[in-house]
């Protein structure tokens, strides 16, 4: 594969000589607005047809340029002395901070785009001519992950474009179509992908929208089954017994009882909000931020403080014994913001790593990751400038990042510097020479003399009270 890599690297290198003094990837993109609406129905549809190919076409050109990007990329390092085993580090960051991406996106981009240009070419004609849109084929790289490069390539020519098993097909049927080609090429290679997949199982959390989150297990089809038809049956029971929740309500409910233990929700977990102090006390409308979420309702806000504060409610109405126990207070702590910016006022210390009262600032400040397009949570609270080159151990220097991003901000021609900015902002340097600035996400905001925040936790039974959306 790294053979065919590199031949293909040669005609990049001609291509890119014989090319020169054509328009600029702007000017040809800036084309498309140039043209006028067509005057008629059957002409608009045309037009849609067309740039729908058109917007394949550019896919497929950007995957073939991050290929030969990658390969630039590793014969530069490997010039610099880069040890083999590292060689390409940091390229799907910059290739996902181009594409305006997560690093993790970033990584699966790249490598959707070197098996589409180094063993999938006819995927890739594909992909050009606008018979596949980008996603599409994805999903056959994805499915031909598990075998190897040639017969990856013979599932490749037995599903070439002009053979028209995908014309009209949908995400359904190009799934099976791939999945059955690719067990007729080596049925032990996909059987042996089913049981790696066990080892993948687990669970995440997203935001979703009122102030709700989606709970996702990835499970073997079994368990997953056991667990669905096990709440189903629970359901159903409570529901024939009077129970006036919705199927779905208990459902809901009863996987929580049981994944915490806690009828109603969860213990031993440290819940924060930030909201403005007029907020708080005075009924402000507001948004509060619930850290690690995201925007919240004032009303919300406020309730689940005051929930927080009595103890969790279970779901039959009635209050857990926790009254008497110090793991259901409810904490308060005042963030002081410099007035008119509504910046939070810094912190600093004079150890070399961050101590607890800093960190917990720096999570409250950048909320997620700062990397930016990425969302990630914040693993890592990070020396701007590195302590190894005289940075300080404060706000100003700090932020918080992703494990990943933390890592290959140190690979070499990474750099970062702290900037100036109405809030914290960070200007961050990549090898090539792009910068990129992020700036801390925006408190709620405070209107007024009072430029003051509440920063409020609950790390008990209370965080199980936070209030249904609406």
């Amino acid at each position: 594969m790294e053979t065919f890599g590199e031949a293909a690297a040669v005609d990049w290198d001609r291509e890119v000589c014989s090319v020169a003094g054509v328009p600029s990837v702007a000017g040809v993109l800036g084309m498309p607005g140039s043209v006028p609406v067509a005057p008629d129905a059957r002409g608009m549809i045309d037009q849609i047809r067309e740039l729908e190919d058109a917007k394949s076409a550019l896919a497929a050109r950007q995957a073939l340029i991050e290929v030969a990007f990658d390969l630039a990329r590793r014969r530069e390092q490997a010039a610099a002395g880069v040890p083999a085993h590292e060689l390409g580090a940091g390229v799907a960051a910059e290739i996902a901070l181009a594409r305006r991406e997560s690093p993790a996106r970033g990584g699966r981009l790249l490598g959707l785009a070197k098996a589409l240009v180094t063993e999938m070419p006819r995927t890739l004609a594909a992909l050009a001519s606008g018979q596949l849109n980008e996603w599409r084929a994805t999903l056959v790289v994805k499915e031909t992950a598990c075998l190897s490069a040639g017969d990856r390539c013979a599932v490749d020519e037995e599903l070439a474009a002009d053979t028209g098993i995908f014309d009209g097909a949908g995400d359904r049927a190009i799934i099976s179509a791939v999945r059955a080609a690719a067990y007729r090429r080596d049925p032990r290679s996909v059987a042996k992908r089913a049981a790696h997949a066990v080892t993948e199982r687990t669970v995440s959390l997203r935001p979703a929208p009122d102030t709700m989150t989606y709970l996702t297990a990835l499970l073997p089809v079994a368990q997953g089954v056991a667990v669905y038809a096990a709440l189903t049956r629970d359901a159903e029971t409570l529901r024939s017994s009077g129970d006036e929740r919705s199927k779905g309500q208990i459902m809901a409910d009863t996987l929580v009882e049981r994944v915490t233990g806690t009828p109603g929700g969860i213990s031993s977990i440290e819940v924060q909000l930030v909201m403005t102090d007029r907020t708080l006390f005075q009924g402000d409308t507001e948004p509060a931020r619930l850290t690690g979420y995201g925007i919240v309702p004032a009303e919300w806000a406020r309730k689940a403080v005051l929930e927080g504060t009595r103890g969790a409610t279970k779901t039959n109405g009635s209050t857990p014994d926790v009254a008497n126990s110090r793991e259901s207070a409810t904490y308060l702590r005042r963030l002081y913001t410099a007035p008119g910016t509504g910046e939070l006022v810094a912190m600093d210390s004079k150890a070399r790593l961050f101590p607890p009262g800093l960190r917990r600032f720096l999570q409250v400040r950048d909320d997620t990751c700062r990397t930016p397009y990425c969302d990630a949570p914040i693993r890592h609270h990070d020396h701007i400038i590195p302590r190894h080159n005289d940075g300080p151990t404060t706000a100003a220097n700090g932020q918080g990042l992703c494990e990943a991003c933390n890592h290959t901000k140190e690979t070499p021609g990474w750099t970062a510097k702290p900037a100036a900015g109405i809030r914290h902002s960070v200007v961050l340097r990549t090898p090539t020479g792009r910068t990129y600035r992020s700036m801390a996400p925006p408190l709620p905001r405070n209107i007024g003399a009072n430029n003051g925040w509440a920063e409020v936790t609950w790390p008990q039974h209370a965080s199980a009270a936070l209030p249904p959306a609406g």
